[in-house]
């Protein structure tokens, strides 16, 4: 079983920025993705950004610029760095990694909120 711990999120203004970490524990052989999903209120859970095995990336068009995933491939651990946060960026945001021979494991969310 694959246990995700999230850290990173908060309040900050318009323009800020956050950092938001995931780290994956448990009998894991192999990551074949991990990455981030957000939800805001009222709003269906949408993907954020995901980094696979190769260290391919992908970002939903609103945060492409400004949003950069990363991995520490040795510590199976995801960043989020997000810059330029607006206030749309609102949401509970959610780890998820893609394990081989695991089903997806998600974290137990955190909280982004940007003050306009």
């Amino acid at each position: 079983q694959v246990q995700l711990v999230e850290s990173g999120g908060g309040l900050v203004q318009a323009g800020g920025s956050l950092r938001l970490s995931c780290a994956a524990s448990g009998s894991i052989f192999s990551i074949n993705h991990m990455g981030w999903y957000r939800q805001a209120p009222g709003k269906q859970r949408e993907l954020v950004a995901r980094i696979t095995s190769s260290g391919g990336t992908n970002y939903v068009d609103s945060v492409k610029g400004r949003f950069t995933i990363s991995r520490d491939t040795a510590k199976n651990t995801v960043y989020l760095q997000m810059n330029s946060l607006k206030f749309e960026d609102t949401a509970v945001y959610y780890c998820y990694c893609n394990a081989v021979q695991h089903p997806t494991a998600w974290g137990q969310g955190t909280q982004v909120t940007v003050s306009s």
